[in-house]
């Protein structure tokens, strides 16, 4: 009996540490370059990507995808300089298609061919390099399994993956309301809007690691939707850091999508899209906790 005891006190830590959950590793990922809401006074578009590229240098993030709309760069000639700092940073980017065009507002050819002109950019900056990811805008892919299906299939013969989202905390919400502090000169509003945008960040990245693990019945390699924003760029480093206290590996793209989860197809057509791990949870029947959208709300109301 004693020996028992004594057993099971040297296998309770060993068992306890089976039990934690495995470090987070995640793949950052920006969408909307070159540009993402307004910019705050005496910003610019520049500005931001410099304050965006050195905070992830910093970090070592490494080969961060940037998912670019061509249409963006064609209405201001002046932008495309954030490509073009983007991919002297050595790193990539990919197609969020040329207008951000609504799939589900559009037919499969009308958004088929979006994709199509949004590759001329890609081929300039990228030329033999991997530029071959798609991150659907809204995070939309078919507003019926017909239409789903009919892109997804063209997508892949044109030799494009999809880019999936496990982790986001709607962090574009914020930079209209911060352009809108800023010019009003309202820095208690502005390090309000710091510390909803931690709160959110810290509480969405917990949801989406335990969403995770109901769905899949394990962490896994997760890939993180970020935009390139005014108050991004300001709260980045805060972010990262973020991460890393939660003693978080950041890797790349394909290494994240490397996770073998990665190759099941959900095949549904959410209204308003979806992550990829809402969408598995939904094919399986899996109800996932609500999201808190009441902070909508008070960034709507902030500095107005």
């Amino acid at each position: 009996m004693i020996a028992a005891l004594r057993r099971l006190v040297v296998l309770l830590p060993l068992l306890a540490a089976s039990a934690q959950a495995a470090p987070l590793e995640v793949a950052l990922t920006f969408d909307d370059l070159p540009s993402h809401g307004p910019l705050p006074p005496g910003v610019t578009r520049v500005d931001i990507a410099k304050a965006v590229l050195a905070t992830l240098q910093a970090h070592k993030a490494p080969y961060v995808y940037g998912f670019i709309n061509g249409k963006k760069i064609d209405d201001v000639p002046a932008d495309v300089q954030v490509l073009e700092l983007w991919h002297q940073a050595g790193y990539p980017l990919a197609n969020h298609s040329y207008s951000h065009m609504d799939l589900h507002k559009h037919t499969a050819a009308e958004f088929l061919q979006d994709v199509a002109a949004n590759e001329k950019a890609l081929h300039v900056f990228m030329g033999g390099q991997d530029w071959q990811w798609f991150r659907y805008p809204y995070l939309r892919e078919g507003d019926t399994l017909a239409k789903r299906h009919e892109v997804a299939q063209a997508l892949k013969q044109r030799g494009y993956r999809t880019a999936e989202v496990t982790l986001d905390f709607d962090d574009y919400a914020f930079n209209e309301p911060y352009a809108r502090c800023v010019a009003r000169g309202d820095t208690a509003a502005i390090e309000g809007l710091k510390q909803l945008y931690m709160e959110r960040a810290e509480s969405q990245i917990e949801a989406g690691e335990v969403a995770a693990r109901k769905v899949f019945g394990r962490d896994i390699k997760h890939v993180m939707l970020l935009h390139i924003g005014g108050f991004e760029a300001v709260m980045l480093p805060r972010l990262l850091d973020l991460l890393q206290q939660r003693g978080a590996h950041l890797i790349r793209l394909d290494e994240a999508q490397s996770d073998p989860v990665y190759l099941l197809d959900p095949d549904q057509t959410p209204k308003y899209g979806g992550r990829f791990t809402d969408l598995v949870a939904a094919s399986k029947q899996i109800e996932l906790p609500r999201r808190d959208n009441a902070f909508f709300e008070r960034l709507e109301k902030t500095c107005t």
